[in-house]
C-alpha cells in the first residue's frame, strides 16, 4: 500500500479557509505583450502584492495558527534570507506571540529591517560556512520556541499551496503551471493542488542555474546537495531540496528549467516597464524562463506564480541598468 501524502488537497483547502480574510487574495495579470512573445496565454499570479510582499506569509501565517496555546505563548522561531523571516514575524504578530529569526549576515538589507520592524529579534549567521538548519534547532531548542521552518513543514506547504489554488480558481484549467524553486515549499504545495484540480497540469519548477539542486535530484531520484549558490536569486540560493518538499516533488513535479542571471534581470525589466510591477530575482524567475524559451513546447495556456517583489529601489536599480 503506498504511503499517504505528506500533504494532501484537502490540506491545502482547509489552509485557505484558515487564511481566508488574513492573507491578501493576491491579482492574476495578463499581458497581450507576453502572450505575443511567448505564444501563449500567460496569467501570473502576482504574490508581490501579499502581505510582507510574498507569498512565504500564506505557509508561515498557517502553520503558527495551528500551534498549541502553550507553544504559541512561548513563541517561535525560524531560519531565512528573507521573506520567510518577514512572513514568520508577522505571522506571530498577527497570533499574539514573539518571534527569533535566524537570517544571513548577507541577506539583503531591506529584509532584515523589515523583519525586525514586525517586531522580530534577528539573530545573524555565515551562510557559506554555518548550517543554517542546525543552528535554527540550537536557537528555537534552547529558547524553547517552536521552529517554523521556511518549506520543509506540512502546514508550511499546505499554506503555501493556497496561491495555486487561487490562480486556478480565477483562471480555470491550465495546460501548465510555472513556480520558482528554492527549497520547493511552493511548488509543492503548488503541485498538490494544481494536479488535485487538473490531473493533466504540467508543474514546472524554475531555478537559477547557479543553483540547480532541485533538478540534479529529481534527475537522479535524490536528494543532491550543491555548493551554495552565489545568485542574484537570494531566495533561491540553497544546496538542497527539502526532505518532505522532495518527496512531495518527486511525484508531482513534471521538470526543472534552469535560467540564467541576465535572464532573471531581463525578466525583471520586462514585469517593470510591461506589467508595471516590481519583482525580486527570485520571483521573476518562472516569467524568465518563458521569456528565454527555457519551457520546452509551451501550451497554450500557462500559469505563473511570481512569488515576491522584496527588493530595494538601489539593488533593483542596479540590476536593471548594470
Amino acid at each position: 500500500m503506498a504511503a499517504e501524502p505528506p500533504v494532501s488537497f484537502a490540506d491545502v483547502r482547509e489552509a485557505a479557509a484558515r487564511l481566508e480574510g488574513i492573507a491578501h487574495r493576491t491579482p492574476v495579470l495578463t499581458s497581450r505583450t507576453l502572450n505575443s512573445l511567448v505564444g501563449a496565454e500567460v496569467f501570473i499570479k502576482a504574490e508581490n502584492f501579499q502581505r510582507i510582499g510574498a507569498f512565504k506569509f500564506r505557509g508561515a501565517y498557517n502553520a503558527v495558527a495551528q500551534l498549541p496555546p502553550d507553544q504559541l505563548a512561548k513563541g517561535v522561531a525560524a531560519y531565512s534570507s528573507g521573506n520567510h523571516a518577514q512572513a514568520t514575524a508577522l505571522a506571530a504578530r498577527e497570533l499574539g506571540t514573539s518571534a527569533v529569526i535566524l537570517m544571513p549576515e548577507d541577506a539583503p538589507r531591506s529584509k532584515m529591517e523589515a523583519t525586525a520592524g514586525y517586531g522580530a529579534e534577528i539573530v545573524t549567521y555565515d551562510r557559506y560556512t554555518e548550517d543554517r538548519t542546525a543552528l535554527g534547532h540550537a536557537l528555537a531548542e534552547d529558547r524553547g520556541l517552536a521552529l517554523i521552518p521556511p518549506y520543509d513543514h506540512p502546514h508550511v506547504i499546505a499554506g503555501q499551496g493556497t496561491a495555486a489554488l487561487e490562480l486556478l480558481q480565477e483562471t480555470g484549467p491550465l495546460d501548465a503551471l510555472l513556480v520558482p524553486v528554492g527549497g520547493g515549499g511552493l511548488i509543492a504545495g503548488s503541485a498538490t493542488a494544481a494536479t488535485a484540480l487538473h490531473p493533466g497540469i504540467r508543474v514546472i519548477g524554475v531555478e537559477p542555474e547557479a543553483g540547480d539542486d532541485t533538478k540534479r535530484s529529481l534527475e537522479s531520484g535524490a536528494r543532491v546537495t550543491v555548493p551554495v549558490p552565489r545568485t542574484i536569486a537570494d531566495g533561491q540560493a540553497l544546496d538542497t531540496p527539502g526532505e518532505i518538499t522532495f518527496t512531495v516533488n518527486r511525484r508531482l513535479v513534471d521538470s526543472i528549467a534552469l535560467v540564467s542571471d541576465a535572464e532573471i534581470v531581463t525578466a525583471m525589466r520586462f514585469a517593470f516597464e510591461r506589467l508595471k510591477i516590481v519583482l525580486e530575482p527570485s520571483g521573476a524567475t518562472p516569467l524568465a524562463a518563458l521569456l528565454a524559451g527555457r519551457v520546452d513546447n509551451p501550451p497554450r495556456r500557462i500559469g505563473v506564480i511570481a512569488s515576491g517583489g522584496n527588493i530595494d529601489v538601489d539593488r533593483f536599480t542596479s540590476l536593471v541598468t548594470g
